[in-house]
């Protein structure tokens, strides 16, 4: 015989969705390197991700091979220090590039 699955737990009247952390929306200010990917206007940190992936793609900066890697041009590798990083690394060598913004 078929057990009859429990409903599941109410999680809270959340919807199920995530509370954005406010740190993360904080607008930041990108230095003259990474400004001439994302722009000089200041962007919170996940707009700024955002936007570098898109210049990826845009420029086809990813090793076929391994999409994992990125094969940085000269306006990337001003920004990473090194021509190829991992998906993995440029979240660190982005944050070198972001300041507060002053208020």
């Amino acid at each position: 015989m078929a057990r009859s699955r429990r409903p599941r737990e109410d999680n809270g009247g959340t919807g199920g969705k995530r509370k954005v952390n406010p740190a993360l929306m904080q607008p930041l200010q990108p230095s003259k390197e990474l400004a001439a990917i994302v722009g000089s206007s200041p962007l919170p940190r996940p707009q700024v991700v955002q936007k570098v992936w898109e210049y990826i793609k845009k420029n086809e900066l990813q090793n076929p091979k391994n999409r994992r890697e990125i094969v940085a041009d000269d306006k990337l590798e001003a920004v990473f220090g090194k021509k190829t990083v991992t998906m993995f690394e440029m979240n660190k060598h982005l944050a070198r590039h972001l300041a507060a913004t002053d208020k």
